[in-house]
């Protein structure tokens, strides 16, 4: 059973999708690279086609695009799957606002234990996976003992567990250097985002409608 999609979602998705296509459309037809839209470290010194790596749009454009065609379609059937319910329960407003900050907070975490200490040196950040692991923890903080089904393994686990199995494995991976070139910290810092702010307005009386 498919779920049925709200409006916020149906058009993030949309979003996601035009912005992606349409890098890979402009790139080969006027030359400017896909990856001018990724987040590049501040004061980078690498030669890139157009200038300064680091441009001040890319703050917000590297949440909307994506590096290869599994990496946005596992972030968009994760957003198609669980998004609506969060949508649902919490409102439309509220949910934008949590994918949006989930996105900046994801990135803020990666610049503090990643760019940072390598002097604002670094592989750029792409991709709505930090926004994304900011529903993931909506869904499981709303909906803890419901049951989703992993594509691998395929078995059903309640999402309280996934989440925190994805939280575990994220610290395990940021801290040991393992899947190279995948922002873990960035993850972390999606999650711990909408965590806080749904903690935040349950407290005060204001986390549905």
């Amino acid at each position: 059973m498919f779920p049925r999609l709200t409006g916020v979602v149906k058009n993030l998705i949309i979003i996601n999708v035009i912005v992606y296509f349409g890098a890979i459309l402009i790139e080969q037809m006027s030359g400017i690279p896909r990856e001018i839209l990724y987040m590049w470290p501040p004061n980078c010194q690498q030669s890139v086609p157009w200038g300064a790596p680091f441009q001040p749009f890319q703050v917000v454009s590297h949440m909307f695009m994506h590096g290869s065609l599994s990496h946005i379609l596992f972030n968009m059937l994760t957003l198609y799957f669980l998004g609506p319910m969060v949508e649902y329960r919490i409102g439309p407003k509220k949910f934008l606002i949590v994918y949006l900050l989930s996105g900046f907070g994801a990135l803020a975490l990666h610049f503090l234990l990643v760019y940072m200490p390598l002097g604002m040196q670094g592989v750029p950040v792409v991709g709505a996976s930090g926004a994304v692991y900011g529903v993931l923890i909506a869904f499981a903080y709303l909906f803890p003992d419901m049951k989703l089904m992993l594509l691998f393994p395929p078995i059903p686990i309640k999402a309280k567990y996934l989440a925190l199995g994805l939280i575990v494995f994220g610290l395990f991976a940021g801290t040991s250097g393992v899947q190279q070139g995948v922002a873990h910290w960035a993850h972390l810092g999606g999650a711990l985002t909408a965590f806080i702010i749904l903690v935040i307005w349950k407290k005060s009386g204001k986390l549905y409608g």
